[in-house]
């Protein structure tokens, strides 16, 4: 997993609230159990005009210019503004590999579904929780200030914009330090790896017949 310490970049206005998993990504993209390639289908039913289905060719597909997405202002948005309860719906894992293959890092909104947002730290994504008037503070700066970015640094847990503005944020200190070291739960059980390999050899002299 990818370590986070810091990160500028242009954020994007998400301005709805309950947006839930079937919207991040679609049920029918659900097939596959690989993490890469679900980025051209993020929002699928709002980005585009029509259908889509898995093996598609995108880039022949109508865009639905209305979308946030699709506007060229927000291009390359690595930092998603979001409302209440984002996450919301069924617990797929598929929703937070989505967000990070489109390559956003970071989800700032005053609520997530829990599971959604414990699924953001598995993925190297941070899900930050602000106070609604802070982050329509956010929704305001960058809607006014087209090219306006955002800088999050997770060692200080502040969030940077305006030039002199500056938010603080709350974060449990064991997610922190996953992310700032690139740990998922793999990455934690094999920081143990040589305890790991004293035990086994311990076991192997208590119960050989097991091994």
């Amino acid at each position: 997993m990818e370590k986070f310490t810091e990160i500028t970049a242009i954020a994007v206005p998400l301005d709805r609230v309950n947006v839930d998993t079937d919207a991040i990504i679609p049920k029918q993209f659900l097939k596959s159990i690989q993490r890469s390639g679900f980025g051209p289908n993020l929002f699928d039913e709002w980005r585009y005009l029509d259908h889509g289905e898995p093996g598609m060719d995108n880039s022949t597909r109508q865009i639905n210019p209305d979308f946030v997405l699709n506007q060229a202002r927000y291009a390359n948005a690595k930092i998603l503004l979001a409302r209440d309860n984002f996450g919301c719906g069924s617990s797929r894992e598929h929703a937070p590999w989505a967000l990070e293959d489109f390559g956003i890092r970071v989800i700032i909104a005053p609520s997530f579904a829990d599971i959604f947002y414990n699924n953001c730290f598995k993925n190297g994504l941070l899900p930050i929780v602000l106070p609604e008037a802070q982050v329509n503070d956010l929704f305001d700066f960058i809607e006014a200030n087209e090219g306006g970015q955002l800088t999050v640094d997770l060692q200080e847990q502040k969030i940077h914009y305006n030039k002199t503005s500056e938010l603080s944020f709350e974060l449990d200190q064991f997610r922190r330090h996953c992310l700032l070291e690139g740990l998922d739960e793999i990455g934690l059980t094999l920081e143990h790896s040589d305890d790991i390999k004293a035990y086994e050899e311990k076991q192997k002299a208590i119960t050989p017949w097991l091994f």
